[in-house]
């Protein structure tokens, strides 16, 4: 059933407008606010989703939310929910047959299962919601309640759908077949990229970029000493020297070589911040390619001896470790896929060389707490020399961004997502093939013997997340979505 989440209290707009590389976009979102938000006056927005954990929508949600409240657009945060598992088994299968994967075989009883969670959750909102209010439904799992809403109330109803495919398949087609009865009554649907939008909503709908927030815990800079203490209370880091903070409430572990995942010593830590490390940090998802990153490092790792290389680089490759780090799977209630995935890559890890098992982190992140969990991800980001993104399929990839602000190196692979923000040797580097574990491992290596690259496109690549992926741009622009739909 529905429930609301309750947002923590944080950064007003002053304390972004202080920030001098962000004062020009905080007022130009204050002067848009001033001219439009009155014409919603009487209206509150309702945005509705499946998790308040895990995944970009939950990310970008209470920063977002807290805006438009603080802009004077009344807006509300809720999460439906249900206690039959096969709807989340059911709505995960919709989402990976919308990035082209699975059987595309979708029964009525599986619509049956949709509908009927759909009308339970539909019911309790509405006996919140008025009429005249806005509805914000994010992705598949909800998006049933917004048509049985429309319907019964007529209360106007926006579709933000923050997944896609860039080519028709039967999988793709399947999945909005499937939606079509749902997604095709709203007043206006959203999406990250043209590519994703259906033919049957192409009249009525629009693209908002996701974007990050550069003051959050994930994205605001560290100093020395700050990420000093992050490295140390989160797990990540020994030392004997005393901090000032307590450690976090819960820290990172690592997987040992029995499978186990345990907090780390002085023999098991990674090596931050002296090594070199290659990162990918996701949700445990087939699609975000962690499979062949991982064989792609080992290929990396093997053929040191083979190639011609200077005695720096070879030790640099030598002494690199690649970490694999997603949320704890229990904490992600709408991805049953989630352990599946994590132990699959736990066999991947147990079968590997014992010689290269040290050099090799899959990290479990903690949930508990978010501001906790944003500075370990932002801590493991900022030590890292080449971030990586290797997705099959990405709706846009968050990670990307936030990598990007950092200023780090980026290696993405081509998914559409992906392609929406790094320009191949400009922002980043995009590698041809993520499934070809050799051009993987090939293009990971050039990137980490070349320095001055990754400077040069990691201050790209933080100028382009400046112009484009900022959260105050994302704000305004669903200020203009809502109100162009209130007008007479």
């Amino acid at each position: 059933m529905i429930e609301s989440v309750e947002i923590e209290k944080s950064l007003s707009l002053d304390d972004y407008e202080r920030v001098v590389h962000l004062t020009q976009a905080v007022r130009l979102l204050r002067e848009q606010a001033a001219r439009l938000v009155p014409e919603l006056a009487g209206r509150k927005v309702w945005m509705v989703n499946s998790t308040a954990h895990g995944g970009g929508v939950a990310e970008m949600l209470p920063r977002i939310v807290s805006l438009l409240n603080e802009l004077g657009l009344p807006t509300e945060w809720v999460v439906m929910g249900t206690e039959e598992t096969r709807f989340f088994d059911l709505t995960k299968r919709i989402h990976n047959l919308i990035h082209g994967e699975g059987d595309p075989n979708l029964s009525a009883e599986d619509r049956e299962v949709y509908e009927r969670v759909s009308a339970e959750n539909a019911a309790d909102l509405k006996q919140r919601v008025r009429p005249e209010d806005l509805l914000v439904i994010h992705d598949p799992q909800p998006v049933g309640m917004g048509a049985i809403l429309k319907r019964e109330i007529g209360m106007p109803f926006f579709f933000r759908c923050h997944i896609g495919l860039d080519r028709d398949g039967p999988q793709h087609e399947a999945a909005w077949s499937f939606l079509h009865p749902y997604v095709e009554p709203c007043d206006y649907a959203i999406f990250s990229a043209p590519e994703y939008i259906p033919p049957f909503v192409a009249g009525k709908a629009g693209i908002i970029a996701p974007a990050i927030d550069p003051l959050s815990a994930k994205n605001r800079e560290l100093s020395a000493h700050e990420l000093a203490e992050v490295l140390k209370n989160a797990g990540l880091a020994q030392s004997s020297h005393p901090v000032v903070p307590n450690d976090f409430s819960e820290q990172v572990t690592r997987l040992d070589h029995n499978g186990r995942f345990q907090r780390m010593d002085e023999e098991t830590e990674i090596g931050i911040p002296f090594r070199p490390i290659v990162t990918q940090i996701s949700r445990w998802d087939r699609l975000k390619g962690f499979d062949k990153l991982l064989e792609a490092f080992v290929l990396m790792k093997q053929g040191i001896g083979k190639k011609a290389l200077s005695e720096w680089q070879r030790r640099r490759l030598a002494s690199v470790r690649l970490v694999l780090a997603g949320p704890e799977p229990a904490a992600v209630a709408d991805d049953p896929e989630a352990v599946e995935v994590l132990e699959e890559l736990t066999a991947a890890y147990r079968a590997l060389p014992h010689w290269i098992q040290p050099d090799v982190a899959l990290l479990s992140l903690p949930m508990g707490s978010r501001e906790e969990n944003g500075l370990m991800v932002n801590a493991l980001q900022r030590c890292s020399s080449v971030v990586v993104q290797n997705s099959v399929r990405e709706g846009f990839g968050l990670t990307v961004t936030e990598a990007m602000w950092k200023q780090r190196g980026v290696l993405g692979s081509r998914a559409c997502g992906i392609r929406q923000q790094i320009r191949d040797g400009i922002d980043g580097r995009l590698v041809e093939d993520g499934q070809n574990a050799e051009d993987l491992s090939s293009l990971l290596a050039e990137m980490l013997e070349d320095l001055a690259g990754r400077n040069r496109w990691g201050q790209a690549a933080q100028r382009r997340v400046h112009e484009e992926f900022l959260v105050f741009a994302q704000v305004r622009r669903w200020i203009e979505v809502l109100a162009d739909h209130v007008r007479p």
